[in-house]
């Protein structure tokens, strides 16, 4: 699993844990809950009380519930003067942290100096029931109250007491002894939650024309243009060339939107009365639940809406209603797919109308069991901590696993479902410090993370593997621990899968109505806002740092690392055909004379039998195919630091990586920086005004831009046309042929006489100032 070049510490690493697939443990959980190892919790669930006596001097009392396992406890919120409150409170204790055999519920009187004892309930840990999902949630019952001598006193308890796992529904919202130094408010911060991407849906809005306008300054013609404002997206058309009180535009404008529709499109029609002085002429808001929506490239109808305007009148807002108005045509467009994430590694192509989507084609199923090697990532009471959690992206769907606090190994052993409907889609997994939970930094950091292409998993295998978590700083490439998954992708239908090959990678409207790349890019940057702001909304939030790292919201900007990576990758991907090439110099050259013989005696069968020409080059890619099926990756892949250039960077091209938009650092360094681009770009520059020479050069053969080198090439078309027609095609091949291969007693090292007429033509270069 280590690639040539790698560092060892920064490879993939194959896990055996003792997840339930494939195990006999006689339990339900092995077969629904199988992708992670198993993690036994006593479960309390606390109701409600009745006919609690009171303790104050008033006779009333301020209860609450404190549920107490050796050194562990953990306490309900408490009640003013209430003697039958209702809690609804799950606490779970890890059996694998129990030491003691007795568990206490107590209730005690919230006071100023000292809790009361109003009474207690004790358990045998010994005699407590086993429950395992599917089986339906244990009944809480009613338990009379004891003092500390085992008498009964007044007032009683709802419970129910359980030994389950992980796979228990209480699991999620359960206060946890594992994170017992949360305190009430930090508990929601810590808990597992399933989010929703909002559905997000193109809106375009055609401009045709406007009518009757009312500009204040009658005596020129305006110069009109539309503001479209939606949310904080402001867009607006071109001035109109028609210069009348009618002017007319035919533009589109393109905006973001998410379900549910909470903002009206605000259309402003404006006149350009001074170079930076602008006047509304009227406006209209439009709601778009009220906007039809399309789900093909068929034209919709029209409509004109009537502008208005408001006027201050004594220091009051007047509206004037008049005749103006605007022609448009509005439609929430559902035939395409609304690209919030890098498209490189998108999770979800499908298009926004659910009518238009096909059916699932597999499942994945993701156990996230646990991480080690975690480094301190804050400093608490003097120490160094890390209170972890994962979150997953694929699809609409996010999930983050529960915090576990303190610990550089946390063990999460929780597994998800999505559905698929497209292989050639990437699962994200980012592991987060918590910094919104008592002693954080407010501020949620960057562990690592991880990404696997779906497209590059077996069917109905378990990968169990460790994968690194890898993070940039100023510094450089930290690893900065390891997260172990189980992954699995079941197809439901292997003609279904098949056949997405041969589908578009985007929906159909993507190609009929293609939108232009510097649309894309911005509609892709108002999704992204627009996905970050609704999860923060959430309870927990998944607040924005998050989002934009599981994103890629950064993806586009400037590095030269990066650039110098994908110069690599590029010359990887020649660097066959440049074998080729010199494969056949070593041919040509007779380096090897017995394999220079069975060539010539291939190209001559080639020549007599043309028919086998493709037969035979279609059988040696399926040999060629069929040959590397014993060296085919097994192991999905992962962040690779050699393909990405991260372990021999510069530090200034680090720093420079690490730089805000726009740029905070002193002039003497952006000159410097700037003064290396221009000599980048110059050696581009160069390459291009080569190629361009080249090309200019093969166009001037026929432009007798040189005379004598266009009337030589001319008559040579002629005798090579006679010729051709003369000669049989197997003959001229054969012939031409031989001369490519032939000996080098034969070669000289001066260029060719076709070479030497190319490279005297002239080409525009000599035009260039």
């Amino acid at each position: 699993m280590q690639k040539p070049g790698q560092n060892i510490e920064f490879a993939l690493k194959e896990t055996s844990p003792k997840i339930g697939a494939g195990a006999v443990t006689g339990d339900k959980l092995s077969c629904t809950y199988d992708l992670v190892e198993q993690m036994h919790y006593l479960y309390v669930r606390v109701v409600k009380a009745k006919e609690l006596p009171g303790k104050d001097v008033t006779g009333s009392c301020d209860p609450y519930v404190e549920v107490k396992l050796g050194n562990y406890r953990g306490m309900t919120k408490h009640f003013e003067k209430k003697s039958n409150p209702e809690w609804k409170q799950v606490f779970a204790f890890s059996k694998e942290r129990i030491q003691a055999s007795i568990l206490e519920v107590i209730v005690k009187d919230k006071d100023v100096v000292l809790d009361d004892l109003i009474g207690r309930i004790m358990f045998d840990l010994n005699e407590i029931p086993k429950r395992v999902p599917p089986d339906s949630p244990l009944a809480p019952q009613w338990y009379r109250l004891e003092d500390r001598h085992g008498r009964k006193v007044k007032g009683e308890l709802m419970l129910a007491v359980w030994m389950g796992t992980q796979a228990d529904e209480a699991f999620s919202d359960a206060w946890h002894s594992d994170a017992a130094s949360v305190g009430p408010e930090g508990v929601t911060h810590i808990r597992s939650k399933v989010y929703l991407s909002p559905k997000l849906w193109y809106v375009r809005v055609n401009v045709i024309e406007a009518q009757d306008l009312i500009p204040h300054d009658k005596t020129k013609f305006p110069e009109v243009y539309v503001k479209a404002m939606l949310g904080n997206q402001t867009l607006r058309t071109r001035i109109s060339q028609t210069k009348t009180l009618n002017p007319m535009w035919n533009e589109d404008l393109m905006f973001v939107v998410a379900e549910p529709f909470e903002e009206a499109l605000i259309l402003a029609v404006e006149d350009r009365v001074a170079p930076n002085k602008d006047e509304t002429l009227g406006r209209c808001a439009i709601p778009l639940q009220n906007v039809q929506r399309r789900l093909d490239h068929r034209p919709l109808n029209s409509r004109w809406f009537n502008l208005e305007k408001h006027i201050m009148v004594e220091g009051e807002k007047k509206e004037i209603k008049f005749a103006s108005r605007i022609h448009l045509r509005i439609f929430l467009e559902g035939g395409y797919h609304v690209l919030d994430e890098s498209t490189h590694y998108s999770s979800d192509l499908r298009p926004t109308a659910k009518q238009l989507w096909k059916p699932s084609i597999g499942l994945l199923e993701v156990g996230i069991i646990s991480a080690h090697g975690l480094m301190p990532m804050k400093t608490k009471d003097g120490k160094g901590t890390t209170d972890a959690y994962c979150v997953a992206k694929y699809g609409q769907k996010w999930i983050r696993t529960r915090t576990i606090v303190d610990s550089f190994t946390p063990k999460w052993n929780e597994q998800y479902t999505w559905e698929v409907f497209d292989t050639c889609t990437v699962i994200t997994f980012g592991a987060f410090d918590n910094g919104h939970i008592p002693g954080g930094s407010g501020k949620d950091l960057r562990i690592g993370k991880v990404r696997i292409r779906l497209s590059t998993l077996e069917a109905d295998r378990i990968y169990t593997h460790s994968y690194p978590l890898l993070v940039f700083h100023p510094s450089g490439i930290k690893k900065t621990g390891e997260i172990q998954l189980a992954v699995r992708f079941t197809c439901l239908s292997l003609i279904n899968m098949l056949h997405m090959y041969s589908q578009p990678l985007l929906p159909k409207m993507h190609y009929i109505h293609p939108l232009s790349v510097l649309q894309l890019d911005s509609l892709r940057h108002q999704a992204m806002n627009i996905v970050s702001a609704r999860l923060n909304r959430a309870e927990p939030p998944l607040r924005k740092e998050i989002v934009e790292y599981m994103l890629d919201v950064d993806s586009h900007m400037w590095s030269m690392r990066r650039s110098k990576a994908n110069f690599f990758r590029i010359m990887n991907v020649l660097s066959g055909l440049i074998a080729v090439g010199k494969w056949f110099d070593q041919i040509c050259n007779w380096r090897n004379p017995i394999t220079t013989i069975l060539i010539h005696v291939l190209f001559i069968i080639l020549v007599l039998y043309p028919e086998l020409i493709l037969p035979t080059v279609f059988l040696y890619l399926f040999l060629i195919g069929i040959w590397n099926f014993r060296w085919r990756p097994r192991h999905p892949p992962h962040m690779d630091t050699r393909l990405s250039h991260a372990d021999a960077v510069h530090p200034d091209e680090l720093d420079e990586e690490f730089d805000t938009f726009p740029t905070s650092r002193s002039s003497e360094i952006v000159r410097m920086r700037y003064d290396r681009l221009r000599s980048i770009g110059g050696r581009v520059q160069t390459v291009i005004g080569d190629l361009a020479t080249q090309g200019e050069r093969f166009l001037s053969l026929l432009s007798w831009r040189d005379p004598r080198a266009t009337t030589l090439f001319v008559l040579f078309c002629l005798i090579a046309a006679i010729v051709l027609y003369v000669t049989p095609f197997q003959v001229v091949a054969f012939l031409a042929g031989i001369y490519v291969l032939r000996h080098p007693r034969f070669r000289h090292k001066l260029p060719s006489v076709p070479l030497n007429l190319f490279r005297r033509l002239p080409a525009r270069s000599d035009s260039l100032l």
